[in-house]
């Protein structure tokens, strides 16, 4: 019986490789769940009148902790359920905020493709854009993953 939603081995993400994810719309309920549990009690994000008065960015604004959160979510569930072995590395760059009520999608392109040191394994790096709903890049950030290959996925 074949398993549905298994992810990508990294012999299957040739450099260039495009995949774009379905989206996720962030809502309020995603914003105080997640400053609440990361202590993120800053008032930006608790405090309606103090993010009226002196907030740079207009509306609820989501954390962008909470944004990369959901990225990876998509990400993950899209390509490397049960191949995904572990996170390496990144860099990561805000480029816009994400508010409550944008659907954020993300856009993957392989960056790097390499066979890991032992099993068969490899090393996958990509680029990944956070897009929002009015075709925006919000966030951009590259990680580099271990994953499995097909004999050990």
């Amino acid at each position: 019986m074949r398993l549905v939603g298994k992810g990508l081995n990294w012999t299957e993400l040739p450099v260039g490789t495009a995949l774009r994810t379905f989206g996720r719309t962030v809502t309020e309920t995603d914003i105080v769940n997640f400053v609440s549990v990361a202590g993120m009690l800053e008032s930006l994000f608790v405090d309606a009148e103090f993010r009226a008065a002196h907030s740079a960015i207009p509306g609820r604004p989501a954390p962008a902790a909470l944004v990369l959160a959901l990225a990876e979510g998509l990400v993950l569930n899209a390509t490397a359920q049960g191949t995904g072995l572990a996170f390496l590395n990144m860099e990561l760059t805000v480029e816009r905020p994400v508010q409550q009520g944008d659907t954020i999608h993300v856009e993957i392109t392989v960056t790097e493709q390499r066979p890991a040191s032992k099993g068969g394994r490899g090393l996958i790096r990509t680029r990944n854009a956070v897009v929002n709903q009015r075709g925006e890049i919000v966030m951009v950030y590259t990680p580099l993953r271990l994953m499995a290959g097909p004999d050990t996925a």
